[in-house]
């Protein structure tokens, strides 16, 4: 069982590292990746690794690294009108040096900004295409005069590295459960700051826990990250067992899970349990080539089992890719509510397993054996009706996951009947 901490010390610890973590500047490469790896290396065991520029990744490769240390535009009176040390967001990521002087006809091309949502600052980037820009609200950009404007971007794009880090847990086994959270979004609270939270939580349960599974942890930059782990690590995934992609969990919207590529994973069946159990509304959604890292894991090449939780979606709530993303949107419940769901689903896949009843040939009595109500005749209460199911399904072709879904027990309750039965000699292991 994992570790249990005081679900209000585990909200708060949680939304104070999204705090912490949300005005560095992060991209998919540079030191404001380090630094979010350095922080949560403080409360996980945590190993980070520099892949150089020009690293292959099989179709991809890694890019130069990224840093910027200011970035601004000013007006004819000096004023600064758009400022990167107000909000990083208002340069595009990834955007080479600029130092120049130009009329606001020729600025224009470069800005960026939401007609839409025209109070908002836009988060865009430029990983693979030199070029730059800034971003601000388009009620701004609209009040902009006509005139010469000093525009400068203080960044280098050089040879370096891409960072990403590891939290490896040890199991009985060497099968593993792999779970992977982006690092590489700037000041976005809920993307991704929510998932970096929940995943060193979930972390932080498991380091003192019994474990059965090994556990993997890759805090890395979304897609480019993914395709990197994957090719420093082709000779490994076949031990991958289960696996889950964690992200924009802290926002009041459903939780919402995205099945694995073959849609009938073990995990995709553990995490809908734990939903279905967790006594809220969420939704689930099969599988599709598009989102974020899950898509890499399910690739036809690799084809692993990597399951997607979120609240609400990429793309699927206002604030997404907006200064709108911003600390007000996190709400703790929501990041202790995702971690319960994400904990539930990892207990159920270390006690999940197949048994064979050892006295299948009509029901075994259980009352001489004290696992029955010794006076006939009244409804069977749950405890019970879970190892009634547990015996008939237990063929060795029933998981005790299949058994709880198809009985609508809480897998917890079948567990214990399948302690007791084993106890009582009426089960073995399949």
């Amino acid at each position: 069982m994992l570790t249990r901490t005081d679900p209000d010390d585990a909200r708060q610890g949680m939304h104070d590292l999204v705090r912490r973590l949300f005005p560095l500047c992060r991209s998919i490469t540079g030191d404001g990746v380090r630094e979010t790896l350095r922080i949560v290396g403080e409360q996980i065991p945590l190993t980070v690794h520099e892949v150089p520029s020009g690293a292959k990744a099989f179709d991809w490769t890694v890019p130069k690294e990224w840093n910027i240390r200011d970035a601004y535009i000013k007006n004819a009176q000096g004023d600064r009108v758009v400022d990167f040390r107000v909000n990083n967001l208002h340069i595009v990521s990834y955007s080479v040096p600029v130092r120049r002087t130009m009329r606001l006809a020729e600025l224009q091309p470069h800005l960026h900004s939401l007609p839409d949502q025209p109070d908002l600052i836009p988060y865009r980037t430029s990983y693979y295409e030199e070029t730059w820009g800034f971003c601000l609200p388009h009620r701004q950009r609209q009040a902009l005069l006509d005139g010469d404007y000093e525009v400068v971007i203080d960044s280098t794009l050089s040879e370096g590295s891409l960072s990403y880090g590891e939290c490896l847990l040890p199991g009985a086994n060497g099968d593993e459960v792999l779970i992977y959270t982006h690092t590489c979004h700037p000041s976005l609270a809920n993307d991704n700051l929510a998932g970096i939270a929940v995943c060193t939580f979930l972390a932080r349960r498991l380091v003192s826990a019994k474990r059965r599974y090994t556990y993997r942890f890759v805090f890395g930059p979304g897609t480019i990250g993914s395709l990197v782990w994957l090719s420093r690590n082709a000779d490994r995934v076949t031990r991958v067992r289960h696996g889950l992609v964690a992200v924009l969990l802290g926002d009041a919207g459903s939780l919402r899970y995205k099945r694995s590529r073959s849609g009938d994973a073990e995990v995709d069946h553990a995490v809908q349990h734990a939903l279905k159990q967790s006594g809220t509304t969420y939704d689930v959604e099969p599988f599709t080539p598009y989102g974020y890292d899950e898509r890499q894991f399910g690739s036809p090449g690799f084809n692993l089992p990597v399951g997607r939780l979120t609240r609400s979606p990429n793309s699927g709530y206002p604030e997404y890719h907006t200064s709108a993303d911003n600390l007000a949107l996190i709400r703790p419940e929501s990041l202790a509510g995702s971690l319960a769901v994400c904990a539930r689903a990892v207990e159920i896949l270390e006690n999940n397993g197949r048994f064979v009843n050892t006295s299948p040939f009509g029901e075994p009595q259980l009352g001489r054996r004290g696992l029955y109500r010794t006076i006939g005749g009244e409804s069977s209460p749950a405890r019970e009706m879970a190892m009634l199911w547990t015996l008939n399904l237990s063929d060795g072709g029933h998981s005790l996951l299949e058994i709880a879904d198809r009985a609508g027990l809480d897998f917890e309750l079948i567990r214990r009947a399948a302690d007791e039965l084993m106890d009582a000699g009426l089960l073995t292991t399949a």
